[in-house]
């Protein structure tokens, strides 16, 4: 008999609900946002032994090769820091919008791109190719390169058009 001065015990759970899985674009986005030089061991994690890696400065292929990238750049800039901006995502490839901030010399840079990804069937990445314009987003804010940089431009930009 039970004491009608207790409540009735609660009902067992069905089951216990599945973690929502983080698609492998994000589940990246991540890796990029908290990067240190230590998360380089990770990097197998993330990219398939085979992974080609692409951007205006490199074209490599493989981990150790993608991994030395990065090693690099955290010996030749100060504080870097990726920010993820947006994420689009299909099928088995996605395009990250970015943010990468860094110092040179003290003097504070960012530089904004995309980068287009293609993931194989264990969700690691085996294509990654950086689209940005070394032209504006760095070579212009370079104090000598910089002035000859934005000459340039201004004389290739097209004028109005005459009325």
């Amino acid at each position: 008999m039970t004491d009608p001065k207790l409540p009735e015990p609660l009902p067992a759970a069905a089951s216990t609900p599945e973690p929502v899985r983080q698609s492998p674009a994000l589940r990246l986005a991540c890796f990029y946002e908290t990067l240190t030089p230590a998360a380089l061991d990770g990097l197998d994690q993330f990219y398939a032994p085979d992974a080609r890696f692409k951007d205006p400065f490199n074209e490599v292929a493989g981990t150790a090769a993608i991994r030395r990238i990065f090693e690099h750049m955290f010996a030749t800039t100060e504080a870097p820091r990726f920010e993820v901006t947006d994420c689009i995502e299909q099928g088995g490839q996605a395009m990250l919008g970015w943010t990468f901030h860094f110092a040179l010399r003290g003097r504070a840079l960012t530089v904004r791109g995309v980068t287009h990804l293609r993931f194989d069937a264990d969700d690691r990445v085996t294509l990654h190719r950086d689209y940005w314009d070394a032209a504006e987003e760095l070579y212009e804010k370079l104090p000598l390169l910089g002035g000859l940089m934005r000459a340039v431009r201004r004389r290739l930009r097209a004028t109005d058009p005459p009325r």
